[in-house]
């Protein structure tokens, strides 16, 4: 009964009770024969230590209760949820001490849920293609994620380092965007491959310090595929405007090269002029020259129009050595090394199109030897051609996988874009550098499926 009275309550019914015991004792002792005195000073000494000793059994617990509470509530302060209160009691301090394990449980799972997004946010950024760098007011790099790790620092940990140690083996166009807070696109190279990047900088406050974020967004393969589909465009135009002009032409060509004949036909039963004959020919000629070009510009038109209508790839599990044997009775070359246990995964008849296009380039630029090299591991399928030829000058490296760029007299300039539109729909990269030693090597990166990485 006495566990469901209110705090309140037990402190008065135990001061009631030493009062009574106080009163009462001096009057019993009285009747004894005690003298008054006496018995008045006795009976308010027991009723001390009665008051001391019914007290104790409520501030025992009340005390052990307030330590347990303040344990708790320091528990709270040094941010540790994970600890309830024992406190089994009726009273005012039972119901503080529910109210203080609802608010831990509270406040455990709301760190659990906030740890859980902060884990989910951490590997989007760390995952993210996007090169991301935080950095403080004292020009350290706070945060950095996998990207700008790779970018910026060969892969290697980013965070403590000064910015300016940092961008001082960046690329100077790179360097010097996020140095002075640049916005915008920023194109350089890397390793001999042009690299073209959006560089983002903003700033605001964090814990009373500012702060500034980089991001850095690879724009190469965006701004690269754009500017083919701008081209399959402009072909598709040019290849039906042509088609529509040089149909008719063709065919009209041939309706007069049939007329002429049988003008000539029965010009020579009529008459034995020889100018008409000679005419009749010259004209003749003149028909045969124009079915010619027409027919030139259709397959012109047609070359351009199978780059613009290039299907998606459909790629297969292809045996290595099945490709070299396709491959041997239509170019020369030389395999460099063995080839790979494990088969290759890629559209065979896309790759087969662009390594003859890679070989036929070779040879048209002299070269007298083109190997082939092929390795596969787990980051992917690497293939290799090298020749020795006259190579390629800085400005001709750059431009050289574009469409209609072509330093040949008669080229059309689709070989290497070809190559490189068959590369980017596998998912892979294309790189051209010139050798050391003379000509060019040329190497097709290709992903494996993601089933298998």
């Amino acid at each position: 009964m006495s566990g469901k009275l209110s705090l309140e309550a037990r402190i008065v019914a135990v001061s009631l009770l030493a009062v009574a015991v106080g009163t009462s004792l001096p009057y019993a002792l009285t009747e004894l024969g005690t003298e008054p005195k006496l018995a008045w000073s006795g009976g308010l000494l027991l009723s001390a230590i009665a008051v001391i000793l019914l007290l104790r059994t409520i501030t025992g617990p009340l005390n052990r209760a307030l330590g347990t509470l303040e344990s708790g509530l320091l528990n709270f302060r040094d941010r540790e949820f994970s600890i309830s209160l024992n406190i089994r009691r009726a009273d005012e301090l039972g119901r503080i001490a529910q109210l203080y394990n609802e608010v831990g449980e509270i406040l455990r799972r709301e760190r659990a849920h906030i740890y859980q997004r902060e884990l989910l946010l951490d590997t989007v950024i760390q995952s993210s293609p996007q090169a991301l760098l935080l950095v403080d007011q004292s020009e350290h790099i706070a945060y950095a994620n996998t990207s700008a790790r790779h970018l910026l620092n060969r892969g290697r940990p980013l965070q403590g380092l000064r910015l300016d140690e940092v961008l001082s083996r960046c690329p100077a166009e790179l360097a010097d965007a996020i140095e002075h807070g640049k916005d915008g696109l920023f194109s350089f190279n890397i390793d001999d491959t042009p690299q073209t990047q959006h560089v983002t900088n903003s700033q605001f406050v964090l814990n009373s310090n500012r702060h500034r974020l980089i991001l850095i967004r690879e724009m190469t393969r965006e701004l690269t595929r754009a500017e083919v589909q701008v081209w399959k465009k402009v072909i598709r135009l040019i290849s039906h405007e042509l088609n529509n002009s040089l149909a008719p032409i063709s065919s009209m060509a041939h309706s007069g090269k049939m007329l002429l004949r049988q003008q000539d036909t029965a010009d020579q039963a009529n008459s034995a002029d020889g100018n008409a004959a000679r005419n009749a020919a010259a004209l003749e000629k003149v028909f045969d020259i124009i079915g010619e070009r027409c027919q030139h510009l259709t397959e012109f038109t047609q070359g351009y129009a199978r780059f613009a209508k290039l299907p998606p790839p459909s790629c297969e599990t292809v045996q290595w050595r099945q490709l070299v044997d396709r491959l041997s009775p239509l170019q020369p070359f030389a395999l460099q090394g063995d080839l790979p246990a494990r088969p290759g995964y890629f559209d065979p008849v896309q790759m087969e199109q662009a390594l003859l296009n890679l070989f036929k380039n070779a040879v048209e630029a002299g070269s007298d030897q083109t190997t082939l090299a092929i390795r596969a591991d787990a980051r992917g399928q690497q293939i290799t051609v090298e020749d020795n030829g006259c190579g390629m000058n800085e400005k001709v490296l750059q431009q050289a996988l574009l469409p209609f760029y072509s330093t040949k007299p008669q080229g059309v300039g689709l070989g290497l874009a070809l190559c490189r539109e068959i590369v980017d729909a596998h998912g892979g990269s294309i790189q051209l550098h010139n050798r050391s030693e003379g000509g060019l090597r040329i190497t097709l990166q290709l992903p494996w499926p993601p089933a298998e990485l």
